[in-house]
């Protein structure tokens, strides 16, 4: 991918579970910044989602165990073994990929070793975001600030950082959970952090399977709670000594 300083190669994970209706047009909007691949890993879909993605030019991973954390992980595996930084995003539309290059940029640049998408941010459709989707993010964001003196304001799946150092991250969480650990272990290692508004859309099609679902809201709620305690508490039990690798580790500038 072209960037304002020269050429990375660079991957975009898009996990997805029945996205038949976007996922064609989300993977050919990716394509057209100009990335290098596109992964999209079907979490055990029951429609076309696989087949639309492969049609418009993703090369499709199967990961049939449920879990977005888990889908994520199996994207990482999947990543060309010439992947200099990953990106993730969503394959229901909402997210615009038309933000990658500003997502992106900065990690290639070296100007942050981690960047997100804030939707809050940005300019958001009416209706694109749930009034506990906003709470949420900001949620998290208190206690990232309070605890690590980190400073987001989502939980947006839109990020980028180079994938040598995601995958020296220790990351477990295999649930709706992965996202927070993602900005909770980069905070907790010191990393260089950037947020950047992008635009956020309604999804382009299917069904949410958290925000569209109060009973589904409620249990990624409960998750993303017991996660932040749960981890918290394993990373302060974690060895000095190797939060400081993980937060040290030096990437190469493009």
């Amino acid at each position: 991918m072209r960037l304002g300083s020269g050429e990375a190669f660079v991957s975009v994970v898009i996990p997805c579970l029945n996205e038949e209706e976007p996922i064609a047009g989300v993977v050919r909007e990716v394509l057209a910044q100009g990335v290098d691949e596109v992964i999209v890993v079907d979490n055990g879909s029951t429609d076309r989602t696989a087949a639309r993605a492969a049609e418009a030019g993703a090369r499709v991973i199967a990961e049939p165990a449920r879990g977005y954390g888990r889908a994520c992980a199996a994207g990482v595996a999947a990543l060309s073994a010439r992947t200099d930084i990953v990106c993730f995003l969503d394959g229901d539309g909402s997210d615009v990929p038309a933000f990658l290059a500003d997502v992106v940029g900065p990690v290639a640049d070296n100007q942050a070793d981690f960047v997100m998408g804030s939707r809050l941010k940005g300019r958001r459709e009416a209706g694109s975001m749930t009034p506990q989707q906003v709470l949420a993010g900001w949620l998290a964001g208190m206690l990232l600030r309070l605890t690590y003196g980190a400073h987001f304001s989502d939980m947006s799946p839109f990020r980028a950082l180079r994938a040598d150092r995601l995958r020296a991250l220790g990351m477990r969480e295999m649930t709706y959970g992965w996202n927070l650990e993602m900005q909770m272990r980069v905070a907790a290692a010191g990393w260089r952090l950037l947020e950047v508004p992008v635009d956020h859309r309604c999804r382009q099609g299917g069904v949410s399977k958290v925000s569209g679902d109060l009973v589904a809201g409620v249990k990624a709620a409960w998750k993303i709670a017991t996660t932040f305690l749960r981890l918290a508490a394993t990373l302060r039990r974690e060895p000095a000594a190797e939060l400081q690798l993980r937060g040290t580790m030096s990437g190469k500038k493009v």
